[in-house]
């Protein structure tokens, strides 16, 4: 992995406010793609130590700049984890302008992978995924950086 791509993958801040700051002057917008209670796939249930049939809050969204999508994410929350969390009315904001003001929080091990994103079309060089908790609340994150982003900001294909 190129250093250049190695500090996007490895910072552990909020990427929303990273994206926002890297896409200057550029429109940033979270794109709501979907949002629905499901079965988490295998390895996200796994992750989040569910069985395998328990169905979870997912979301997935892309973050775009002036309309253009640079990353993808999809979120994982077990429905007894909620806890009051109204999730639902995030809308079009990034689940990271309420996870990080949450006193507390601590985050897994980054977890690296190349593939693409299972549930979006588009390519990208890196993905990354780790599990956020805050008291009983957990929430497995997973961000995929897409080719569009690497293009606009001039960074390596890998």
């Amino acid at each position: 992995m190129s250093p250049a791509w190695w500090q996007w993958i490895a910072s552990r801040d909020s990427l929303t406010a990273r994206l926002v700051a890297a896409g200057d002057p550029r429109t940033f917008r979270v794109r709501l793609l979907t949002q629905r209670l499901a079965r988490p796939r295998r390895d996200e249930a796994l992750a989040l130590g569910l069985p395998p049939a328990r169905h979870a809050w997912l979301r997935e969204v892309a973050l775009c700049l002036d309309e253009r999508p640079w990353v993808v994410a999809r979120s994982v929350v077990p429905l007894d984890g909620l806890h009051g969390q109204r999730l639902d009315r995030l809308g079009e904001r990034s689940l990271g302008s309420w996870l990080f003001r949450q006193p507390g929080l601590a985050r897994g091990p980054l977890e690296v992978t190349a593939d693409p994103a299972p549930f979006y079309p588009a390519p990208g060089p890196w993905g990354r995924r780790s599990l956020f908790r805050h008291r009983r609340f957990a929430v497995l994150v997973q961000e995929f950086f897409l080719d569009g982003m690497a293009s606009d900001l001039g960074l390596p294909s890998r």
